[in-house]
């Protein structure tokens, strides 16, 4: 491990491409205790310290910029969502995105395009409720004497700040390591992990004068960490491999082809994405009713559709399976796979080119992605059952979202560094 640190640095590439990536992060960092004008800190420290409702997932993804009500208080969530929507869009519903969408890398251009116009009318929406909701709650008046003069300001400042990270993530991907807005995720939840301890020190998980007793509650949810990851990696990792032939041709006085090889389908070729996607859709409604949080209906939004709650676990399940099947097939289109093949005079043994193959393909993808999107949905939920059991408080019971998120993206992050170092000729983590 030491030699692969060491070889990283010596790559000058690589090593300016993690250095401007940790340099984004500081700034984000930073940027994460810059408080919006106009809030009583003393009325925020107050509500912060009399109850749970802020250290939610959005905190958590945040990084803590929400429970500081800072800049980027609602974080790379807008942008989350105008992508979905765009995708979602260019499925034929729109016929323009959808020509964009096959036109390469100039429609990919125009798509994003649409996704930071989309990013800001989404952003300034949930910036209002968001300063709405904070005013209102527990009664406590953390922007005082409040017009529609300074909740504007407010929503403009959280929507600049969410349009600055929108740019932040861009400029990661461009010229740094790793997708640029699961970096910035990423490091929300690692950030937020030293508030975890601390959470679970001073509530009933950790009895007094129980010395014995603490030990084994630490030792059991050290073990279950520890099996969740593994598993994750496990899962992240594995893949069913699709024999290819291709037949012999011969363009002049050269032959091509007449090779074998395989496709590598990934069980969970979604990734953490469905994850991600889920929880920005859970809590978008829950921040939406917060511009009527009196009213008994949103009431009702906020305490139902919560990720612990029964109806929230149900409609966490569906968003997470329909994700993961939405965006694999869109990544890994079999129809395309198949008129390629076929185009270059490829086929699976056994199985006739063209449809037949495209059949085939959907088969085992469907199954590929239906066993990952099911372990993606009990790992979610498994540390919610898990916390609820073992008396962990509110704040502490997002472990297995959390996990995924953390693992996925550095699993990510490492195989691109890996491919960085293989084109040198060097060793990486995970080949040795």
């Amino acid at each position: 491990m030491f030699k692969t640190l060491k070889n990283i640095w010596h790559v000058e590439d690589l090593r300016k491409k993690i250095l401007f990536t940790l340099f984004v992060l500081i700034i984000y960092r930073i940027g994460s205790y810059v408080p919006v004008p106009g809030v009583n800190k003393e009325a925020l420290e107050a509500a912060n310290q009399s109850g749970e409702a802020l250290m939610g997932l959005l905190n958590t993804f945040s990084g803590g910029a929400l429970k500081n009500f800072s800049i980027f208080a609602i974080s790379i969530y807008p942008y989350i969502t105008a992508s979905i929507i765009v995708q979602l869009l260019s499925m034929d519903v729109i016929p323009k995105f959808a020509e964009w969408a096959k036109q390469g890398e100039h429609g990919k251009k125009q798509l994003a395009q649409v996704t930071r116009y989309g990013t800001v009318v989404l952003g300034l929406i949930q910036a209002f409720a968001t300063s709405i909701g904070f005013n209102r709650l527990y009664n406590t008046e953390m922007i005082p004497n409040a017009t529609f003069a300074d909740y504007l300001l407010i929503a403009i400042v959280l929507t600049a700040g969410t349009s600055f990270l929108m740019w932040l993530g861009e400029q990661i991907t461009e010229k740094g390591i790793g997708n640029g807005i699961s970096i910035l995720i990423f490091a929300g939840i690692v950030a937020a992990i030293p508030g975890y301890f601390s959470a679970a020190a001073s509530s009933s998980f950790i009895q007094p004068d129980q010395t014995f007793l603490n030990i084994l509650k630490v030792v059991i949810v050290v073990i279950v960490v520890i099996a969740i990851i593994a598993a994750v990696i496990f899962v992240q990792q594995g893949i069913r491999k699709i024999p290819v032939q291709y037949a012999k041709r011969v363009v002049g006085n050269k032959m091509y082809g007449g090779q074998n090889t395989h496709i590598p389908l990934k069980i969970n070729a979604a990734g953490v994405i469905p994850v991600i996607f889920a929880v920005s859709l859970l809590q978008f409604p829950i921040v939406i009713s917060s511009f009527w949080s009196t009213h008994e209906w949103a009431k009702w939004v906020a305490s139902n559709l919560a990720y612990d709650k029964p109806l929230g676990m149900v409609l966490y399940v569906i968003m997470i399976i329909g994700f993961t099947f939405f965006y694999t097939f869109v990544q890994m289109n079999p129809q395309q796979m198949a008129e390629n093949m076929k185009k270059n005079g490829g086929y699976v043994p056994g199985v006739r080119p063209g449809k037949a193959t495209e059949k085939y393909l959907t088969k085992v993808l469907t199954r590929l992605t239906m066993s990952g999107a099911i372990f993606l949905a009990l790992i979610s939920l498994l540390p919610i059952v898990f916390a609820n059991l073992s008396g962990l408080p509110r704040s502490v019971k997002i472990g297995g979202t959390s996990l995924l998120i953390v693992i996925g993206v550095a699993l990510d992050t490492m195989k691109q560094i890996e491919s960085q170092l293989i084109k040198r000729h060097y060793k990486g983590f995970i080949n040795k």
